[in-house]
């Protein structure tokens, strides 16, 4: 599995104090215990030797010992005692804390769990007043059948290849595929995983909710190269192949659809208007969309959900028809 430069910042977070609790430990061991081969640690220690304090000069970075570490295959590492100190969370960190780590509760394997429940029930000590504040927020997921969580999470901790009954909603059919788990993810109330699809030859995202069945395989997993975790920072839907293509008419009141959605194709028309397509996960995604659009915007495909939206619409409106029916001022 390839690694990204968010796998090694957060491999960096925890190398440091890890190699301050096990001095003169060999580089094999380090890479054992990380998951990774020894070459990646290797460079994560060429990286941490420039790093230290923000505004530190030479001698106040991290030190690494590099003769031992090139002659014996060992690590020294020393400079670093700044990050001994105990962390202080202001009431806003030990919230979001608290409020992951129950969600997180909620979709880890059961060995995990216990962990989880024990970080969580020191942190709500520590916190004081602001589990009141915490126990204000609730944390909706939708529901996942535990065994199916546990399989996962086994298969993600033996990395091991999975066998999955999967519903894709834009067919409308049950697909069988073979899958190397790369995260379990929680966005949106929904729980995915991400992982090499071989039946679709990339990486996807897989609703809990909707795997029917899964295996967990005796064969290991192994992502090619360019299997690369998306940045969910850039939204968690990314159009693919497998999802429902849709092509819409959009009215110039209406432009920022293109602007917003990722795109397949924009095309301007002689009236103005924009014709557009774009991949769509969730039919029902869709209907909202259109619904909430002026009335210069029309869906032009699929055919059939267009008539539904027209029915839907139509209907809508006729009930201001009806005697004593609340017509929607708009008056400021």
């Amino acid at each position: 599995m390839s690694q990204t430069a968010q796998d090694q910042v957060r491999r960096l977070l925890a190398l440091v104090p890890y190699l301050r609790e096990r001095e003169g430990v060999k580089v094999e061991q380090v890479a054992k215990d990380f998951g990774v081969d020894p070459t990646t640690i290797v460079e994560d220690l060429n990286v941490l030797w420039f790093c230290g304090l923000p505004g530190a000069v030479t001698g106040d970075l991290i030190e690494i010992d590099m003769d031992a570490l090139d002659g014996e295959g060992v690590v020294h590492l020393d400079n670093a005692d700044y990050l001994s100190r105990p962390l202080r969370l202001d009431t806003h960190e030990a919230l979001a804390l608290i409020v992951g780590l129950r969600t997180l509760r909620e979709v880890c394997g059961p060995q995990e769990r216990d962990a989880v429940e024990r970080a969580l029930r020191k942190l709500e000590d520590a916190a004081g007043d602001s589990v009141s504040t915490a126990e204000q927020v609730e944390v909706q997921l939708e529901p996942i059948d535990q065994a199916l969580t546990d399989a996962l999470n086994m298969a993600l901790r033996e990395r091991r290849r999975v066998h999955l009954h999967y519903f894709v909603p834009a067919r409308d059919e049950t697909t069988e595929r073979d899958v190397d788990p790369m995260r379990l993810v929680t966005a949106e109330g929904h729980t995915y995983l991400e992982g090499w699809c071989y039946r679709a030859e990339d990486v996807r995202l897989f609703r809990l909710d909707r795997i029917a069945a899964v295996t967990v395989l005796d064969e290991p997993a192994a992502p090619p190269p360019q299997a690369t975790m998306r940045d969910l920072a850039a939204g968690l839907f990314q159009p693919s192949p497998d999802d429902l293509l849709a092509t819409l008419e959009l009215s110039v009141r209406d432009r920022w659809v293109a602007e917003y959605y990722p795109m397949e194709t924009v095309q301007e028309m002689t009236n103005g208007n924009l014709l557009v397509t774009l991949r769509v996960g969730e039919r029902h995604w869709l209907r909202r969309l259109v619904l909430r659009l002026s009335g210069g915007s029309s869906l032009v495909s699929p055919v059939d959900l267009a008539e539904e939206i027209r029915v839907e619409a139509t209907r809508a409106l006729g009930e201001y028809d009806e005697p004593g029916a609340d017509v929607p001022s708009l008056e400021p």
